[in-house]
């Protein structure tokens, strides 16, 4: 059985043996050869659907196929794994690539009648990639990335989803590292390369934008033969990836000189955006129920992908007006007792954080920016946390800054800014001190969990 997403197809896979599965992944069959896998590849048992494979790894604090039979019981028939299990098994000995070796297999099987759409940038990516398949949804049945599964475990996965029904395959690429993008394109190549931007994200690894434009151009490399490239005409050192191909190239942006352009920009009472977009041949008004100004250069950027596999600009800008984004990500809620709330509690890196605190600021109300830190930064990370700071400090009445990592943030806003050690004390102050028509802002890398902090403050009702 098919469920929805969010707009897209989660179920699916060609049905497999899993004699079939360990002839294609070079492993051997513990169990039963015979057993049919006909549902998603999943790394949680829980998740597992009946008919599904359970991908087990040997962590260091956990070992996934211990947890076989709880995959089990939710429906999974199989596992790919390094050991035998309570299941059938498929044995190997590099779960990660044998992973990949399946997913490439599957994705061959099925190129014929499918359409692959790949996506990488520095922010943006998985707005970006909701707006999409939500316009490509009206036109064909369409897999994409859930939420930010985007990188060497997650790509497999989600091609893993695809079975001969489905029209579209949008995938979301993330890096850390020159050749991560070059690999994952490379498992199914794409007819579409959507670029959005090259900005900070992962600065502390690669080290420079150069590199990271380097990294990301590496999507564009891998088109397959006379694909089509998507480019930010905003961006210098995207629009210079149009000399890493020979095929089409599509451009998006404020500039004159784009494809899709972005005209006629207003922010309502919410920040939410309406403008035009205008290609050479159309035009279309959208209405987007999403927050930030930079939404509409991601509705453009998926408005391009769109036009390059045949969907009218008029029926992406209906499909726009419905669209909703992935969980964390710039989310509103209007809370009792007149706050307003934004979520954008899932990943930060400084040009995000502006968009973000951007969004919060056309917001009428006392501003509160909650901001946590930003990780892999490397050596500009206190300086760049300063700089933020600073930033804030021009758009929020208030800026709490949380945890230890966050306190160069603090420095930079000045007496605007309360610094806070954990997100136990953030909820704390917050509780205290928030009064009706407040606007609240939730920022941080993944890893400082302040989604806790929306979620605490999404339960409190004011005295």
């Amino acid at each position: 059985m098919r469920t929805k997403h969010r707009g897209s197809f989660t179920g699916g896979m060609i049905p497999l043996s899993l004699d079939e599965i360990s002839a294609v992944v070079g492993g051997t069959v513990a169990g039963d050869g015979s057993v049919k896998v006909t549902a998603p590849a999943v790394l949680d048992g829980r998740e597992a659907e009946p008919g599904g494979l359970f991908v087990a790894f040997a962590g260091e604090h956990a070992d996934g196929h211990d947890y076989a039979p709880q995959a089990g019981q939710a429906g999974a028939v199989a596992v790919l794994g390094s050991r035998p299990t309570a299941l059938p098994t498929v044995v190997v000995e590099d779960v990660e690539a044998a992973l990949q070796n399946l997913a490439a297999h599957v994705g061959a099987q099925l190129r014929t009648g499918l359409t692959v759409l790949g996506l990488t940038g520095s922010q943006g990516k998985t707005s970006t990639k909701d707006l999409l398949t939500a316009a490509l949804s009206t036109i064909g049945p369409t897999v994409a990335t859930i939420g930010s599964l985007n990188n060497e475990l997650g790509v497999p996965l989600t091609i893993l989803r695809s079975d001969p029904t489905t029209r579209f395959l949008v995938v979301e690429m993330g890096a850390r590292r020159i050749g991560d993008i070059a690999h994952l394109a490379a498992l199914v190549p794409p007819d579409v390369a959507v670029v959005l931007n090259v900005g900070q994200a992962h600065l502390g690894e690669f080290g420079s934008r150069g590199a990271i434009a380097k990294a990301k151009g590496e999507l564009v490399q891998g088109l397959a033969p006379g694909g089509t490239a998507v480019l930010n005409a905003d961006d210098p050192r995207v629009v210079a990836m149009r000399a890493l191909t020979d095929g089409p190239v599509l451009t998006f942006g404020r500039a004159e000189h784009a494809d899709v352009r972005v005209l006629d920009l207003a922010l309502d009472r919410l920040g939410r955006p309406s403008f035009t977009l205008r290609t050479a041949a159309a035009a279309a008004s959208v209405v987007l129920p999403l927050v930030g100004a930079h939404q509409a250069f991601n509705a453009a950027a998926a408005t391009a992908a769109g036009l390059a596999v045949g969907v009218p600009i008029a029926l992406t800008a209906a499909a726009l007006a419905g669209a909703s984004v992935s969980q964390w990500r710039m989310e509103l809620c209007e809370l009792p007792g007149g706050i307003t709330l934004l979520n954008d509690s899932f990943n930060a890196n400084p040009d995000s954080a502006r968009a973000a605190l951007d969004a919060m600021a056309v917001i009428e109300g006392r501003r509160i920016a909650v901001l946590g830190e930003m990780l892999e930064l490397g050596e500009e990370s206190e300086s760049e946390h300063h700089i933020i700071g600073g930033y804030a400090a021009t758009r929020a009445d208030v800026i709490v800054a949380v945890g230890e990592g966050a306190r160069a943030i603090a420095a930079g806003a000045g007496e605007h800014a309360v610094a806070l050690p954990d997100k136990t004390a953030a909820i704390d102050w917050l509780r205290r001190t928030l009064a009706p028509g407040d606007v609240v802002l939730v920022k941080a890398s993944r890893e400082a969990h302040l989604e806790e902090v929306a979620a605490a403050l999404a339960s409190t009702r004011l005295r």
